[in-house]
């Protein structure tokens, strides 16, 4: 890890643009939603053709689509920046804080508050959401990072370490939260949750996590030391990056198709997903530049902190709910608005956190009251 001296020469660059696609998710998501719609109302017998077919339990061209739109963010991981974690303990503490045990919790907390009742359809939102919470961001904080001239190789480090943590945590977390606490919460609610066992969401999560996972990994450790890192980050992964985008608007596009018409009839059941959704991308990216100025982070590296703690990985809250609840479910209707939300509102977090860079950190990238203490 670089000192915070040198952390202007940490930001990445030079400074990139979000590509088409990217840039205009949200456009993409609303036009898939509108394509899945129209496709269910001309062929409604594709739900029986889409179940004929099934693998891991989940109809096989889901299975595809989730799988293929899980693989490029794990296959951009930069996995050998593990060897990094000694160099920078507090900050890494931190993270894993942020990222492991408030985010988690603030979004239950937020669930619940938004959802409150004891019935089914206020049971999945709520379990949509905790999905979301859940699921750390290991792909568009790169993005996020890079526009805001974050610390590129602490984010590389964060981003890996996520992606190991989720392989043997979001399945816990997920049962806790969902099939442990529940009940305690709201003692009504257990019937209705009480089959969801941490096998099946951990199965889910092996399959769905696991598999492209390990292929990120191989692809990571067998390209970019045959063809070098270079070529590996100019070349390969911009090819395969469309790759997440397929994946995800064709999933959603077949969500719609199953559930569309029932989706439209609840417009208000939208806003009280967007609202929490929200609330915890602005509270956890204030609350964390908050807490890493505090602590005497540089500019570089707060901005990735608050990033790496605001955002989530979409993909596998997506893959989680499809595979575990269904494609027609509450919960994976609940996921994809997730992306929804985040693009835009972590858009303008960017803005955001180029204006805090301004006011509250020296050229250097120091928090300018640190600097004033050691001066004094």
């Amino acid at each position: 890890m670089r000192s915070n001296a040198s952390d202007a020469q940490a930001s990445c660059s030079p400074k990139k643009k979000l590509s088409f696609l990217d840039e205009f998710l949200t456009l993409w998501i609303f036009l898939a939603m509108f394509a899945g719609v129209g496709l269910g109302y001309v062929f409604p017998e594709l739900a029986e053709i889409f179940d004929s077919i099934k693998i891991f339990d989940v109809s096989l061209p889901i299975a595809i689509g989730l799988l293929v739109m899980m693989y490029p963010p794990l296959a951009k991981v930069h996995y050998d920046e593990l060897g990094r974690l000694k160099q920078a303990k507090k900050m890494l503490s931190t993270s894993l804080v942020l990222n492991w045990a408030i985010g988690p919790v603030l979004m239950l907390v937020l669930a619940w508050i938004a959802f409150p009742g004891s019935d089914e359809i206020s049971t999945s939102f709520r379990n949509g959401l905790i999905l979301i919470g859940l699921a750390r961001c290991i792909a568009m904080v790169l993005v996020w990072n890079m526009l805001a001239e974050g610390d590129c190789e602490y984010c590389a480090v964060l981003v890996a370490l996520n992606s190991v943590f989720q392989i043997f945590m979001y399945s816990l977390l997920a049962y806790l939260f969902i099939t442990v606490l529940t009940p305690v919460i709201s003692p009504a609610s257990g019937n209705i949750v009480i089959d969801i066992t941490i096998e099946e969401i951990a199965k889910n999560v092996l399959i769905f996590l696991g598999i492209p996972f390990a292929l990120g990994v191989a692809s990571w450790f067998f390209l970019a030391k045959r063809k070098g890192r270079e070529w590996y980050d100019n070349v390969f992964a911009p090819k395969i990056s469309p790759l997440a985008m397929i994946g995800l608007l064709f999933t959603i596009v077949i969500m719609f198709s199953l559930q569309g018409e029932a989706i439209i009839s609840r417009p208000l059941e939208v806003v009280r997903v967007a609202i929490p959704l929200l609330a915890y991308f602005l509270l956890m990216f204030f609350f964390s530049f908050w807490i890493s100025h505090r602590s005497g982070f540089s500019y570089g590296q707060s901005t990735t902190q608050s990033f790496t703690a605001a955002s989530n990985n979409f993909e596998l809250a997506i893959a989680v709910a499809v595979a575990t609840f269904g494609i027609a479910s509450i919960e994976a209707f609940t996921a994809v608005i997730g992306p929804l939300m985040e693009v835009p509102v972590l858009i303008s977090l960017v803005n955001v956190a180029l204006w805090f860079k301004k006011k509250y950190y020296d050229e250097g990238g120091r928090p300018i009251r640190r600097s004033k203490q050691l001066s004094q």
